[in-house]
C-alpha cells in the first residue's frame, strides 16, 4: 500500500552550503524530476533557506527516496528519512514552529502554504499529501492562536530588532542598514520586515551574499566599500559579522554623523565586536552591544520553551485525528472494493433470476425494479455491520482485521 515518506536536509543536520547544494533547480524543477521517477504517485517539496524537504506517496516510499538521493548525489549523512507516521509528526511540528531555527517563528507557516500551492498547481499532489499539509497548516494556526509560542524574540538577532524598536518607540519608516549577510544577518533582516521599516540595506564583504539576501527580502545590497555613505543616511545600524577586528572605527562614525541632525542607533551583536566602543562618544550616536541583549534573549527563550509543552499536547491530539483520518480512508478503499465485488455478484444473480422468470412469465418494469431493489437491500444489510466493524478497526490501527477481510473475500489488492 502507498504511504507518505519524506527525506529532509535541514539546519539540524547540514550547513547552509550543504543545504544549497543538496537539490539543484527551483521547486517546480524538483517536483517534475521527482514525479518522473518510478512508483511515485504524489510529491511535494519544501525549499527554504534552512531546509529542503521532499515528500512522496509511493509503495516503499523510503526506498524510493533513498534511490533519489543517490541519483542526486546527496550524502545520506545529512539526510533524515521518515516513514509515514514520522512524516506526519514532522509536518505538524514544522508548521507549529518547533523545527525552526527560531522556535515558534511564523514565517514557516506562510512558506508551507506557498509551496503547497506550487505543488497543487503543478498537479503533483493528491488526497494523501493535500490532507497532510492542510492539517499541518490548520494545526500551525491553532498553535499560534492558543499559545504564545510565537511571542517575543528568542535569538540575539531578533532581540536586537526588539531593542531597536524599544529605544526608538517605532521602526516604521526607518532606514536600516544590516552589516553581515550570514545566518544572523538573515534573521535580523527577516525580523525587520515585520516592523514596516522604510528601507532595508544589506552589506557584506562578499557582495554576492548581500545580493542574495537582499533580493530574497526585497531590500538593497550595498557594496562593502560604500558602507560609509549608507551610514550617513541610516537611522539604525545592526552589525553581525564574523570579522576578527573592528569594521567600524570612531572616525567612520564621526564622518557619518557630519552634517546630519538626526540621531544614529548602532547595535553591535558581533563577537568579537564589529564597532569600536569609542564610537559611543560621538555626538548623536547611541551604541549597544551583545551584552544588552543576552538577558532579553534568555528570558524570551524560556517563555517559548514553556509554551512548547502546550504545543506538543496540541500536536499529539491533532496527530491522532489525522492518523484516524488516514485509517478511515484505508478502510473506505477496502470497503469500496468489497462493495464493488458484491455489486458484480448481485447483478449476475439478478440477471439469472430474471432470465429464469422471463422463461415462464412476462416481467414488467415494476417486477424488475422490485428484484433489483431487494437484492441491493440484501447486500447493504449483510455488509452493514461488517462495515462499521472495519472502520472501527481501521481507526484503532487493527490491520489484522483488514488483512482477514482481504483473505476472506479474496480481494485483489492486498493492504
Amino acid at each position: 500500500m502507498s504511504e507518505i515518506a519524506s527525506m529532509l536536509v535541514t539546519h539540524r543536520t547540514a550547513s547552509i552550503d550543504e543545504i544549497e547544494r543538496a537539490w539543484h533547480g527551483d521547486v517546480e524543477t524538483i517536483l517534475k524530476w521527482v514525479m518522473s521517477q518510478d512508483r511515485v504517485e504524489e510529491c511535494a517539496v519544501l525549499k527554504t533557506c534552512n531546509r529542503v524537504e521532499v515528500y512522496v506517496v509511493a509503495p516503499r516510499g523510503e526506498k524510493v527516496l533513498f534511490d533519489l538521493a543517490k541519483k542526486a548525489r546527496v550524502s545520506s549523512r545529512i539526510i533524515d528519512f521518515h516513514d509515514h507516521d514520522e512524516s506526519l509528526l514532522h509536518l505538524l511540528r514544522l508548521a507549529s514552529g518547533l523545527e525552526s531555527m527560531i522556535i515558534g517563528e511564523d514565517q514557516i507557516l506562510g512558506q508551507m502554504k506557498e509551496l503547497t500551492q506550487i505543488a497543487m498547481k503543478a498537479g503533483t499532489t493528491g488526497w494523501m499529501l493535500e490532507t497532510a499539509f492542510k492539517k499541518a497548516i490548520q494545526v500551525g494556526k491553532r498553535v499560534r492562536k492558543e499559545t504564545r509560542i510565537n511571542e517575543r524574540s528568542v535569538s540575539v538577532g531578533s532581540a536586537a530588532v526588539d531593542l531597536a524598536e524599544e529605544i526608538l518607540g517605532d521602526l516604521k519608516g526607518k532606514s536600516v542598514l544590516v552589516i553581515g549577510a550570514g545566518e544572523t544577518g538573515e534573521l535580523i533582516s527577516r525580523a525587520l520586515l515585520s516592523r514596516e521599516i522604510g528601507s532595508l540595506a544589506v552589506t557584506n564583504r562578499t557582495l554576492s551574499s548581500a545580493v542574495c539576501l537582499a533580493e530574497s527580502l526585497g531590500g538593497e545590497a550595498v557594496p562593502f566599500d560604500d558602507m560609509p555613505r549608507r551610514l550617513h543616511t541610516a537611522d539604525v545600524v545592526i552589525s553581525a559579522t564574523s570579522a576578527p577586528h573592528y569594521i567600524l572605527l570612531k572616525s567612520d562614525i564621526e564622518m557619518a554623523m557630519a552634517d546630519r541632525s538626526n540621531k544614529l542607533l548602532i547595535i553591535d551583536i558581533a563577537n568579537p565586536r564589529d564597532v569600536d566602543q569609542a564610537a559611543a562618544e560621538v555626538s548623536g550616536v547611541q551604541l549597544h552591544n551583545i551584552d544588552s541583549l543576552k538577558n532579553i534573549s534568555r528570558e524570551n527563550m524560556m517563555q517559548r520553551m514553556a509554551e512548547a509543552t502546550r504545543v506538543e499536547e496540541i500536536i499529539t491530539e491533532e496527530l491522532q485525528l489525522l492518523r484516524a483520518k488516514y485509517k478511515r480512508k484505508e478502510a473506505e478503499e477496502l470497503l469500496a472494493r468489497l462493495y464493488s465485488q458484491a455489486e458484480l455478484i448481485k447483478d449476475q444473480e439478478v440477471r439469472k433470476a430474471m432470465n429464469k422468470l422471463s422463461a415462464r412469465h412476462t416481467l414488467g418494469e415494476i417486477e424488475q425494479q422490485v428484484l433489483c431493489d431487494m437484492s441491493r437491500s440484501i447486500v447493504n444489510k449483510i455488509l452493514s455491520e461488517p462495515t462499521k466493524s472495519l472502520k472501527s478497526a481501521a481507526e484503532r490501527g487493527d490491520l489484522e482485521i483488514l488483512k482477514s477481510l482481504c483473505e476472506l473475500f479474496r480481494l485483489e489488492e492486498k493492504i
